[in-house]
């Protein structure tokens, strides 16, 4: 393509378009395709946590994958609404498609998560289509490896012996990772993402030598974390943050609930400690107070729920205004974490991304017919080949739908 022609193509847009390159690229195919089917597979936990996968067929045999953050049956109902708005278009007319989705009021208003999954699927399908990764087709690559974080949870952090024994495992351990997020719900007793009560002395003792006891056990050359699920009041969260202030951890992550209020100001101003949130936040609509206030240093959308592709690279560069970093929550599937890694590869302000990859089941891995994902010293090798680069056991994705589900719906 001469400089004339990618000229004439970037003048024809009304306005400019958000995603430059895949203009480009797609210029000479747009119109050539239409979109025919849109199918769910819904998947058992903990494969995909709750998660189910999207595809997006069309007339040309090629087919696109996503995940969305929602049940197999929730996707499956939403997208009867959402359908007609597809079948037949042009599936390379992607910000057009997110638009008419995302702003969707009647007769119910636009469910994000499910168009997360369509929307992630659409992008590995224009990449099948124009033989590019999607890194590629979104302005990337910003790097060529992505930095990786674990979770150090299944042992008693009161217990020295038993923080010792997890520490040697994890130096142990191929991937090399070189930060652990430990879950706090487990040293309080409290079950995960329910609310606690507000916290007493004794409470706040039991933080402390948790935390003291991971920070003895793995030294400095490993980073800890102090991993929350938006269970505690303003004031327990304010105090967590002092009890382990001490252990340097690298961030809290959603100690207060999910929506934006005057607790996380209260909470950022009390604390040295990075703060992180944000992986039930929707939209740019979700993290904008977060931002214009700076209450959190770090966001942490996951691009099943908070828009995809296209609406996660609308919250990324909304916060790149305030040079504030964006980190990716990720527990889904090989098809999270390969969307994960591209959209880490194509935007400047990235941090880092969560990662199920390394744990005993190796659920993620073997999802993998082959093309599997590769993780050395922390750093998640970008995957090769056109759109996410996936090729996904079909055998691993039989055994593992969800009851009641057929093969893709």
């Amino acid at each position: 393509m001469t400089r004339r022609t990618l000229l004439k193509i970037l003048a024809a847009a009304p306005i400019a378009p958000l995603f430059p390159s895949l203009r480009v690229f797609a210029a000479p195919y747009t119109g050539k395709l239409k979109i025919t089917a849109i199918k769910v597979l819904g998947l058992q936990r903990p494969v995909a946590t709750g998660n189910c996968l999207i595809k997006v067929e069309t007339d040309a045999g090629l087919y696109g994958i996503g995940e969305a953050g929602s049940t197999g049956e929730m996707a499956k109902a939403r997208i009867q609404t959402m359908a007609p708005m597809l079948i037949g278009k042009d599936p390379l007319a992607i910000e057009k498609h997110f638009f008419e989705l995302s702003s969707l009021m009647h007769t119910y208003t636009a469910h994000i998560p499910t168009i997360s999954g369509i929307d992630m699927a659409l992008w590995d399908l224009a990449g099948k289509i124009l033989d590019r990764p999607v890194y590629e087709l979104m302005g990337g690559p910003f790097r060529d490896a992505v930095p990786m974080y674990s979770h150090g949870d299944g042992f008693d952090m009161l217990d020295k012996g038993a923080v010792r024994a997890w520490a040697e495992l994890v130096r142990t351990r191929p991937e090399g990772f070189k930060a652990y997020k430990n879950s706090i719900n487990f040293v309080l007793g409290v079950p995960a993402a329910r609310y606690a009560n507000t916290l007493m002395h004794e409470d706040l003792k039991k933080v402390r030598t948790a935390y003291s006891n991971c920070r003895e056990a793995v030294g400095e050359d490993i980073d800890i974390a102090v991993h929350c699920h938006n269970e505690f009041d303003t004031p327990s969260a304010i105090a967590v943050a002092k009890a382990v202030e001490p252990m340097d951890p690298l961030f809290i992550e959603d100690a207060l609930n999910p929506p934006y209020s005057e607790g996380w100001v209260a909470l950022r101003r009390s604390t040295r400690i990075p703060l992180l949130t944000g992986e039930k936040l929707e939209l740019v609509r979700g993290f904008k107070p977060f931002l214009d206030t700076q209450a959190v240093d770090i966001i942490h959308p996951d691009l099943a729920f908070s828009g995809g592709f296209t609406g996660t690279r609308k919250i990324a560069d909304y916060a790149a205004l305030s040079r504030t970093p964006v980190a990716l929550h990720n527990v889904g599937t090989l098809v999270l974490t390969f969307a994960s890694a591209h959209f880490a590869a194509s935007i400047q302000n990235f941090y880092r991304s969560e990662s199920a990859l390394g744990r005993p089941t190796h659920y993620v891995e073997d999802m993998a017919a082959s093309n599997p994902p590769i993780v050395k010293n922390s750093l998640l090798q970008l995957p090769k080949g056109p759109g996410l680069g996936l090729d996904l056991n079909t055998d691993f994705l039989k055994q593992h739908m969800a009851d009641g589900e057929t093969w893709w719906g």
